[in-house]
């Protein structure tokens, strides 16, 4: 996962998700009413296993493998806060969000200008239309390159350009994301 799914992610949740693997299985518990066969079934692990992993009893209990902890993540990162999650997006799509980045910038531009890549804080309203972009290619599985290009273009526009009064055949380039962040509302 990249900065810019990270930040989109950081965006959409309230509350942090728990971190540790017992608290991310009592929360896998809790969402499917305590029942052991149920989680299991979600994680692709028996019963007998995933009552292992939760038991009580010093000497019977059992850590989850690495392969087991990933899985155990993704299950709760899937099911945490869906209602919110769904509200801040349509927040996002219809509103529009800020983005916080430093990235590196550089410019395709006429000859004569400043147009060396250079590193940059930029903290930019962008509206729902980029928002709905974003979650669009989020959702078609689209790599950390598309998303990139979705937000060079629009930084592009609303940001180098000042939406559209300057500066105009001004193409950007943006590369070597060291953090993305979004704010909704």
């Amino acid at each position: 996962m990249g900065q810019i799914e990270q930040g989109l992610e950081r965006a959409l949740r309230t509350r942090p998700v728990p971190s540790s693997t017992e608290a991310r299985l009592r929360f896998l518990l809790a969402t499917h009413r305590g029942s052991t066969q149920q989680v299991a079934t979600v994680l692709g692990v028996s019963q007998r296993t995933m009552q292992r992993w939760v038991t009580k009893k010093p000497g019977a209990r059992r850590p989850p493998g690495r392969m087991q902890v990933r899985a155990i993540e993704e299950a709760v990162l899937a099911r945490w806060q869906p209602r919110i999650r769904a509200r801040r997006r349509a927040q996002a799509e219809a509103e529009g969000f800020v983005f916080h980045t430093r990235a590196r910038f550089g410019f395709a531009a006429p000859a004569g200008s400043s147009d060396d890549p250079r590193v940059r804080w930029i903290t930019q309203d962008l509206p729902g239309e980029v928002a709905r972009e974003l979650f669009a290619a989020r959702d078609a599985c689209a790599g950390e390159q598309q998303q990139t290009v979705i937000l060079a273009r629009a930084l592009g526009h609303a940001y180098f350009r000042e939406w559209g009064r300057r500066a105009h055949g001004l193409h950007i380039a943006f590369s070597d994301v060291e953090f993305a962040d979004f704010s909704i509302g």
